[in-house]
């Protein structure tokens, strides 16, 4: 039986202040709930009987065998999946060094929470294993942002610090961002390591971090000449951009 007070801190884990307060958050469904065991700490379980004769055995703090009924009540999603889980948040260490031998991201105030989820279910595709995000940047822990990752959140690194502070610390370390005014990606030449920064969905990178920034990337819309859309979606950018940079390592 799932009480009311259970269904109550299912719920107030919605609010940014009560994940930070408990440090925890919430996962929904087979496939991400899946993922996630065996990587974070599970606090709180609840799942139908199916589920559970299913995924036999699971290890978690507390599991509470429920009705898709009792699930739909407690359950953050317009169409809840036969599991729901809580997982401890994991506490990282924030080593600018990993940017000095392999690819990284930075996010500087990246707003939307799908996109956010996106963003790090890409990293994970191209296999980048940090993202460092301003702290103006969506909560990572949002369950949009949870739900969006698709599991990737295993796997992806994400640390929230001051990006000035981190850029100016990395000395001759390539930095990169994309910009209206930069040189075409395809025609740059592109390093195996360093920071892409992506801004932004409707002001970009910040002047404040643009300065910063030693290598200023375009994505040129095709053909040139033609009339076409402002910008391109974040999470989309981040994908071209880093599609791109792993196809140089294609042999």
């Amino acid at each position: 039986m799932l009480s009311k007070n259970k269904i109550k801190y299912i719920r107030s884990l919605e609010l940014k202040k009560k994940r930070k307060e408990e440090q925890v958050f919430v996962a929904e469904g087979h496939k991400l709930v899946g993922d996630l065991l065996g990587y974070f700490p599970c606090k709180l379980l609840i799942a139908t009987s199916n589920w559970l004769k299913i995924n036999h055995p699971v290890t978690a703090n507390e599991i509470i065998e429920v009705t898709q009924e009792e699930l739909s009540r407690a359950s953050l999603q317009k169409t809840p999946q036969e599991v729901l889980a809580v997982f401890v948040q994991p506490s990282y260490d924030l080593n600018p060094e990993v940017i000095k031998s392999s690819l990284c991201l930075a996010l500087d105030d990246v707003q939307d929470p799908g996109n956010l989820g996106t963003i790090i279910r890409l990293a994970d595709w191209f296999g980048i294993e940090h993202i460092f995000c301003s702290a103006g940047t969506a909560d990572v822990y949002n369950p949009k942002t949870v739900q969006a990752t698709m599991g990737a959140l295993a796997r992806v690194k994400v640390h929230y610090c001051s990006l000035p502070q981190l850029i100016e610390s990395l000395a001759d370390i390539p930095v990169y961002g994309t910009f209206l005014s930069g040189n075409i990606i395809y025609a740059e030449s592109l390093s195996a390591h360093g920071l892409i920064v992506m801004g932004n969905e409707g002001k970009g990178v910040s002047p404040e971090v643009e300065k910063l920034i030693n290598k200023k990337l375009y994505i040129p819309n095709y053909p040139q000449e033609r009339e076409t859309s402002e910008s391109l979606n974040v999470a989309i950018a981040t994908a071209v951009v880093c599609s791109e940079f792993r196809r140089r390592l294609l042999p």
